[in-house]
């Protein structure tokens, strides 16, 4: 065994060799065929084009719309730089929490484990990040040249270079965060760092319609410049990246796989509680140390509340999203007038989900409950007042951007906002065994759809009724 895997006395085992062998062993064991591969690799690639296609025509559509009934051109252009500032953070936070480096369960207790060269184990990995990501990056970049109304080849070929230069670059330098988390500092300001550069643009194009100040957009495309001045990042970031391979630790190659094997069990199974919970465990993790503070005598009911007023302030990551998603609300309602009744529909559930975690701890933990006493009924309406008191602020401080004045449908929309929140925050764990009903187009699991929509189906009810609302 050990000549095979040419293992020296003294000396690691031979990565490229320790690999080809399990390879081979992999092989004598598969019990799917090629054709299931590449049947699957087609239905997602299929399904990639088909809604990809779909999101760029109706991003061109609306950036191409006439002005009087879409907003000024200037605005919904500043819109879409904020959109993608906003996007590119979150690609970027989520490409930290996976890895971007993972290994399988059975490779980090047998080899990551062992004395095996950790540069050679992971150099494979990280050249088939790399090509992924110069490929998804450039055809990301493409995809927003022709949905920003790009014809011209030159056009297209910048956006598609500034696009993988980009993509490379994240990838790269998550790499060099993974190998060194302890002074890589950087990295998780960088998203913040996105997350304000979206806010500020969003915050100047509401400021500037408010005063009656509309910046236009670019005459030029700016796509070549940005790939040119992203070559010389790129190429210092991969030679670190590169350096970077020995020192990434068993550690960060298994918090990655967890957050990996989370978020595609939530897909499958249709339970976001798999990765929700798991993001919120180590978000609560990451705090450490808490002072205590002293409740005031208020019974049970008040005790709990107090003890939900305190969440948000030991955790205000709840709270900047709230603001945030208010920023949104009125950069939506500048640049796209026709759906600012419905996004403050949507972006009102989303803001008050960030403040149901004393509800959904309680909803979820039959144990939590009993710890607690006074029964179900008070637990959740004492849980029910942040959320309650946050839904008819958001209200009250949207409706200037949305309405002219207060009626029987705010009263509607904040009572069914609540109602939309409660649901979701105490569905329970999902089943899957329920009922089927054969269609034309196959089988489909009312049961599970009905859970999956618990809480959404009635932010949509809300939605079709401000529409239709004389």
């Amino acid at each position: 065994m050990s000549t095979e895997l040419g293992i020296r006395p003294g000396s690691p085992p031979d990565a490229r060799r320790l690999r080809g062998r399990l390879r081979r062993t992999r092989r004598r064991h598969r019990a799917v065929s090629l054709g299931d591969v590449l049947t699957d690799a087609y239905v997602l690639v299929l399904f990639a084009g088909m809604y990809g296609w779909a999101l760029v025509s109706e991003v061109r559509d609306y950036l191409g719309s006439p002005s009087g009934r879409q907003g000024d051109p200037g605005d919904r252009y500043w819109l879409g730089v904020a959109a993608a500032l906003a996007v590119a953070g979150l690609a970027w936070r989520g490409l930290r929490a996976v890895g971007p480096l993972v290994v399988s369960p059975a490779a980090q207790s047998w080899v990551v484990s062992s004395p095996v060269d950790r540069r050679g184990w992971l150099l494979p990995r990280f050249v088939v990040l790399l090509v992924a990501a110069v490929a998804g990056g450039g055809l990301v970049g493409l995809a927003a040249a022709v949905a920003t109304g790009a014809g011209g080849a030159t056009d297209l070929a910048s956006s598609a270079v500034a696009g993988a230069a980009c993509g490379t670059l994240a990838v790269a330098l998550a790499v060099v965060a993974q190998g060194s988390p302890r002074r890589a500092g950087w990295a998780r300001f960088l998203d913040r760092g996105l997350f304000a550069a979206a806010a500020v643009v969003a915050a100047a194009l509401v400021a500037g319609h408010l005063t009656g100040f509309s910046v236009p957009p670019p005459t030029a495309s700016l796509a070549w410049v940005l790939g040119f001045a992203a070559a010389p990042p790129v190429v210092v970031a991969v030679l670190r990246a590169c350096r970077a391979l020995p020192s990434v630790d068993r550690a960060s190659l298994v918090s990655g796989a967890q957050v990996a094997d989370a978020a595609a069990g939530a897909a499958l199974l249709l339970d976001p509680s798999f990765l929700t919970g798991l993001v919120e465990s180590r978000r609560w993790r990451s705090i450490g140390v808490v002072s205590s503070r002293r409740f005031r005598p208020l019974g049970r009911f008040g005790a709990l509340v107090q003890a939900e007023l305190w969440r948000p302030v030991r955790h205000p990551s709840a709270l900047v999203v709230w603001v945030a998603l208010l920023l949104t609300l009125y950069a939506v309602a500048v640049a796209l007038p026709t759906l600012a009744g419905p996004a403050q529909v949507v972006l009102g559930f989303l803001a008050v989900g960030r403040l149901t975690g004393g509800l959904r701890a309680v909803g979820r933990s039959a144990g939590l409950r009993r710890s607690l006493g006074g029964g179900d009924t008070v637990l959740n309406l004492a849980h029910l007042v942040v959320p309650a008191v946050s839904v008819v602020i958001w209200y009250a401080v949207s409706l200037p951007m949305v309405g002219a004045g207060v009626g029987v449908l705010d009263g509607v929309l904040v009572l069914g906002t609540v109602a939309a929140a409660y649901r979701a925050a105490t569905r329970p764990p999902m089943k899957y065994g329920g009922v089927a009903v054969d269609t034309p187009v196959g089988m489909i699991p009312v049961d599970l759809i009905r859970q999956v929509v618990r809480g959404p189906d009635v932010v949509g009810a809300l939605v079709v009724a401000q529409l239709l609302w004389p």
